[in-house]
């Protein structure tokens, strides 16, 4: 497990954009299961709300607006942006890449780089970390991170495993150099053997759309229905692996760097499921009032989930100097950890569209 480092680049200001359509998960789903049904697995998962974008809605659109916010309530130069990166698994098209069509909807200059990053729940870290890596090497002076997803598309209404865990989001970040942030570690991780775990198994090249892919199936014994180009997920083996490898990266994060996990100001969790986060806080001994939590109100995001609690829940709180811990994990099977300063990071209002 590597262990990377960089100095005196951060993020200086945040925005975050939802659908203003709120999904109440108590009356999700009542023409296909009981309301008994549908409390038991909402009480499990601990997702009671969470935010659903329509149709025309897609995840650079929640990603732009979030932009606009950060841009204006910051005065920020957009010629001062020279690197913008897209993160997302749900991007508009298979080409063109949506960072690029980002870059000329925000009027950045022509000269800014701009690409995507096709990762799953954990990519948000390991995003940092790429951007982190140029902002110091290669001297942009500001990078903008966008991080969008509208997993609502993704996932079938009618399969009971899923139906009641995603929601849609999309957050900004400006990332700049300035001495005042020292240093920040990752840890980035992934193990493809296990990569049927989380998995949509058509539509890419590999299984072509077909008309039999695109059509719905009961899948199981329990009739749950989903088409192959539904995300499917091994919810049992999922939970094993987070057991089994979270705790054990975040240990040897702290260990190689010498840092005490009680120095640091806030935990902030991938927002997978309540149950899955408990068990982790549980087991390894964390302090639960440095733990943001939005999984309740927002469901699981994604990649998003990692800074959309941090504007949700932080917003006011990052004034001065404060070290977070973050920890991710997701499709891949992919997990990444980091500790990372936060030094007077404005955070705009969430914007709803």
């Amino acid at each position: 497990m590597p262990i990377t480092s960089y100095k005196n680049v951060g993020i200086t200001a945040m925005a975050a954009c939802v659908p203003k359509r709120v999904i109440d998960n108590y009356n999700y789903g009542l023409d296909l299961w009981s309301k008994q049904e549908i409390k038991k697995i909402v009480d499990k998962i601990g997702v009671y709300e969470r935010r659903f974008a329509d149709e025309k809605t897609c995840s650079s659109d929640l990603c732009f607006f979030a932009a606009e916010k950060t841009i204006a309530d910051n005065n920020i130069n957009r010629d001062d942006i020279e690197l913008l990166v897209f993160l997302s698994q749900t991007s508009d098209y298979r080409m063109p890449s949506t960072s690029i069509l980002l870059q000329d909807r925000l009027k950045l200059s022509k000269s800014t780089l701009a690409f995507d990053v096709n990762l799953g729940c954990s990519g948000f870290i390991p995003v940092l970390n790429i951007v982190y890596a140029m902002m110091e090497k290669r001297g942009f002076r500001k990078a903008l991170i966008l991080d969008g997803e509208t997993n609502s598309k993704v996932y079938s209404a009618k399969d009971r495993r899923e139906a009641f865990i995603f929601g849609d989001a999309g957050v900004a970040a400006i990332v700049e150099r300035k001495e005042k942030f020292g240093a920040s570690y990752f840890s980035n991780n992934s193990d493809g053997s296990r990569g049927d775990l989380i998995m949509i198994p058509a539509g890419g090249y590999r299984n072509r759309s077909s008309i039999e892919t695109l059509t719905e199936k009961i899948v199981d014994e329990y009739g749950n229905v989903r088409s192959d180009e539904q995300g499917t997920m091994n919810g049992n083996d999922v939970f094993n692996f987070v057991i089994e490898e979270v705790p054990k990266d975040i240990r040897n994060l702290l260990g190689t760097v010498g840092e005490n996990v009680e120095n640091l100001d806030y935990y902030v969790f991938h927002q997978a499921n309540m149950f899955i986060n408990k068990y982790l806080i549980k087991k390894m001994n964390l302090n639960p009032e440095k733990i943001p939590w939005t999984i309740s109100k927002y469901g699981n995001t994604a990649s998003v989930s990692i800074p959309l609690t941090i504007v949700s829940e932080l917003k006011g709180k990052l004034s001065g100097t404060h070290r977070l811990l973050l920890n991710a994990f997701g499709v891949g099977m992919a997990w990444s950890t980091a500790i990372v300063p936060f030094v007077d990071c404005k955070i705009s209002d969430i914007v709803e569209i």
